[in-house]
């Protein structure tokens, strides 16, 4: 395996001279930390990734979990992350004190689980997954759940998963039937089936609770009438113990990659004797069930940056190891290191543009979340906003681009990188889910040009204007940078155009028409939001380097800003396709009748 998998000199580059993540301990809601608690974090986190993820990444794609008995087993190092993670507060690192967590910033937080699914992608899921659910029961539901579910969660000794999707009703949650009937006890007999439930049932644990969608017997239809339950698979008796709640697995998916993590289909009230907990009020549990699908998607863009990272770095320590050719300037010489050469150079570079740059547009997401959460008034609003907007660029960009860049590192390996022999090949396979989990890439392109880029009339479109024009201003001021501030300042123009026309569009001959290309509109913002990301760095690279740098630390700005070079020259320029696509009105997608696809 290979001996890198992350740079920490980049993260601590984003958090302190990017994102300037010691400003927000201004904030009282962040005060009690400092830049020597966040690189105490960072120490932490690196450490359980090289002693206590990484060491198990090729063994549990090899040994998947398997249905024993009714039980899932898992590889045994899954009862010790949870129960490190636990215990070291991982997965209350985000909660308030007041359920034992830790307030940490977003900032810090994410940029250590990038560490950890970098690390191995497989063991991160099974405590995020219990974070984010039992976040929603802190936000929604009753303080007798809280109590009753939190700390263990909290502490690792049960499972937390979301539990939607069923056989009828993938995307679709409105034609969901899996219904609850009211009880004079309490609790509500639930009865129906869901499918691809991630870390459903496993062995590492003690219990495993689903927050899960069900329609209340005689509720609205549609999307109305859903609400939200928490459905353990052992609830806790009087006694104090736990009783089986006639929730069964009834399979596990063998799949082409994220093996070691089980994802398994679910039957529930076979016996009619499972019990579910309302979380808040009824018909409402789409709308809490939001807040973890956002929380989900944000950390499916990071895990999709974080395993591109691990096949970059294993790309880049072969191109430097590996001998192969000579140069084209003199065949005469001894062979080269495959580095030497502009192909392989040009890959490295495809897959540093994409990573850093996309793990910087995570960063600025994580930067919206932490003002949100801790400030106030307008600036709050503001920062809300801009989350929302970015959300589906954050999860689908990363997630559609990790495909091509682990292939990219394929690449760079020849013939051995589709072999077992080296990781980038389960890299590939493991990355794969991204564009299909919480949200296919088709979904978040008509999420982004469907709502959000028209939500507030539009208010959180002319704010991410606003914040993209404010870099470009800021990079003015370096004679260095400005001809990249002028291409990207003649890309969001165009983008202002092209998304003020698509909305005539669908005023014009509807919402059908102006949706057929989310997708290419999705692609397109996503470049152009990238390219800030890239511009907002090389104003700080620029900086660094005026300030009398180390060696390490000039060689390291000036990778940056050449980095950034390359994804203006060679990234950027696609945008201009698409734009010229999106500003076309031939309707070639609907206008492709079903019945002209020939067998």
């Amino acid at each position: 395996m290979a001996k890198k998998y992350v740079s920490r000199r980049n993260i601590e580059f984003m958090l302190y001279e990017v994102f300037d993540i010691e400003s927000l301990t201004r904030l009282p809601y962040y005060s009690a930390h400092n830049k020597k608690l966040f690189d105490m974090t960072l120490d932490a986190a690196m450490k359980l990734g090289k002693d206590l993820l990484y060491p198990h990444f090729e063994e549990m794609d090899r040994k998947a979990p398997f249905l024993e008995n009714g039980k899932v087993r898992v590889h045994p190092s899954v009862r010790k992350v949870m129960a490190q993670f636990g215990e070291g507060g991982w997965i209350a690192a985000k909660f308030e004190e007041r359920f034992g967590g830790a307030q940490l910033p977003y900032l810090i937080a994410d940029a250590c689980q990038f560490i950890f699914t970098a690390a191995n992608y497989s063991s991160s899921v099974f405590p995020g997954l219990t974070a984010k659910a039992a976040r929603l029961i802190t936000s929604f539901g009753s303080q007798e759940l809280i109590d009753t579910y939190v700390e263990k969660m909290l502490n690792g000794e049960w499972q937390g998963t979301m539990a939607l999707t069923e056989p009828q009703a993938g995307s679709s949650l409105a034609d969901i039937t899996t219904t609850a009937y009211p009880t004079d006890k309490g609790y509500y007999h639930i009865k129906g089936q869901k499918i691809f439930i991630s870390a459903g049932d496993h062995d590492g644990v003690d219990n495993v609770v689903h927050l899960m969608l069900a329609k209340i017997d005689g509720a609205p239809a549609g999307v109305k009438g859903i609400s939200l339950f928490v459905v353990p698979n052992q609830r806790p008796s009087e006694s104090g113990g736990l009783t089986p709640n006639d929730v069964t697995v009834t399979q596990i998916y063998h799949k082409m990659g994220y093996r070691g993590a089980p994802i398994t289909e679910l039957s529930i009230g076979e016996k009619n004797a499972c019990r579910g907990f309302l979380v808040g009020k009824p018909h409402n549990g789409l709308a809490y069930m939001f807040q973890m699908m956002n929380g989900s998607r944000l950390s499916v863009g990071m895990a999709a940056i974080g395993i591109s990272s691990a096949a970059y770095y294993a790309a880049l320590e072969y191109a430097r190891e590996r001998p192969q050719g000579r140069l084209v300037s003199d065949p005469t010489t001894p062979q080269v290191p495959i580095i030497e050469h502009a192909d392989i150079r040009r890959l490295l570079l495809y897959q540093r543009s994409f990573v850093e740059g996309a793990f910087s547009l995570s960063m600025q997401c994580c930067r919206y979340a932490d003002v949100e959460t801790a400030a106030d008034g307008e600036e709050k609003e503001r920062a809300a906003l801009l989350l929302d907007l970015l959300i589906p660029v954050a999860k689908s960009y990363p997630a559609e681009t990790s495909v091509r860049s682990t292939s990219q590192a394929i690449q760079c390996f020849g013939g051995y990188g589709y072999c077992e022999d080296f990781p980038v090949e389960q890299h590939f396979r493991d990355t794969r889910i991204h564009t299909l989990h919480e949200g296919t890439t088709g979904i978040q392109g008509m999420d982004i040009l469907g709502r959000k880029v028209r939500m507030k009339e539009g208010r959180a479109f002319t704010l991410y204007l606003e914040e993209v024009r404010k870099t470009i201003a800021a990079a003015t001021a370096f004679d260095a940078l400005k001809p990249y501030a002028d291409r990207l300042s003649a890309a969001i123009a165009e983008l202002e155009t092209i998304t003020a026309d698509l909305k005539a569009l669908g005023q014009e001959k509807g919402t059908r028409v102006m949706l057929a290309d989310a997708t290419v509109y999705l692609d397109y913002f996503s470049l152009i939001t990238i390219a800030w990301q890239w511009l907002l760095q090389s104003i700080a690279a620029v900086k660094g380097l005026a300030g009398n740098p180390s060696k390490a630390n000039a060689n390291f700005y000036q990778g940056k800003l050449q980095t950034a070079r390359y994804f203006f020259h060679y990234e950027l320029p696609k945008a201009g396709a698409l734009a010229k696509r999106l500003a076309e009105r031939e309707t070639i997608t609907l206008e492709m009748e079903k019945t002209y696809f020939l067998d």
